[in-house]
């Protein structure tokens, strides 16, 4: 006589995990990927934050703005 099968319902749930691992294999390097980006991006951020301040000073001492707000 054949072996009886697992029971269904295990078979499917271990199938969804199976699945599921490979869902969440793809996902993680995007995301790896994202946050590297929006690291990159807040130091572009910082330097251009330094760069305007540094013009504001240059602009001051060339007397180019009104110094009186």
């Amino acid at each position: 006589m054949a072996k009886e099968p697992d029971n269904l319902v295990l078979a499917m749930l271990r199938r969804m995990d199976e699945k599921l691992d490979r869902v969440l294999d793809e996902i993680r390097d995007p995301k790896v990927r994202a946050t590297s980006v929006e690291e990159n991006l807040a130091g572009v951020h910082r330097r251009l934050d330094r760069v305007e301040n540094r013009v504001e000073r240059i602009e001051r001492r060339l007397d180019l703005v009104d110094t009186q707000h």
